[in-house]
Order: C-alpha cells, then structure tokens, then sequence
C-alpha cells in the first residue's frame, strides 16, 4: 500500500491523511501557546474503511516530524499518540513535564481545541 497524502491545515489545526483523494484519518491538534511552543496531538481517528492500513501511524510519524521540523516538541495528550510514542521513542521524545501540564491547561481552558 501507499503511504497516504498527509496534508497539514494549521489555521483549523488538523492534519489529514487522504487515501485516493479521500480523506482517511486525521489529528486534531493546537500550538500551546508557552515558550517554548509546542505542538499538542488531542485526538487521531481513522474513518472505518481504513481501520488496519497504517493511517494513524503514518499521522502521528508525520506529525512528529513537522514538530522536528520546526524545532517544536510534541505532548501527545491523543491516547494514540501517547502509545505511539512509546513505542517509537527515537523518533517521540518524551516532552517536559511542565509543556505537559501547560498544554492540558490550555485546552481545559479552552475546550473548543479539539
């Protein structure tokens, strides 16, 4: 199989993966508003036609890499994410716990994050 067209949309903070034009699966996430900033991944779902073909983890290894590329840290507060993570832990650095608690603070105060 492909890898899936991953297309980031920032000003709606989604990243999308689309399959044959079609989009197949996404991040939810917000840009925590601290120094340093960081990229937070809320939630990831798969639509159920492309459940077990790889979507959500070639999001969340996108997603990691877009933050690397911007010099950005990820808090993987998506339980996805979170397991990915662990198990990938050279290409997921464990974020610090003080960007943790600041971006769990920002999106309980703002709900509409995700």
């Amino acid at each position: 199989m492909a890898a899936p067209d991953i297309r980031d949309n920032r000003q709606k903070g989604i990243l999308q993966a689309y399959e044959d034009g079609r989009p197949a699966g996404q991040i939810v996430y917000f840009t925590l508003d601290a120094t340093p900033a960081a990229l937070v991944a809320v939630h990831t779902v798969v639509e159920p036609e492309y459940e077990g073909k790889g979507i959500a983890g070639a999001l969340v290894r996108e997603f990691y890499a877009m933050a690397a590329r911007e010099g950005v840290p990820v808090v993987p507060l998506c339980p996805y994410a979170a397991k990915w993570a662990q198990r990938h832990p050279y290409d997921a650095p464990e974020p610090p716990a003080e960007l943790v608690a600041a971006a769990e603070a920002q999106l309980k105060a703002n709900p509409r994050l995700w």
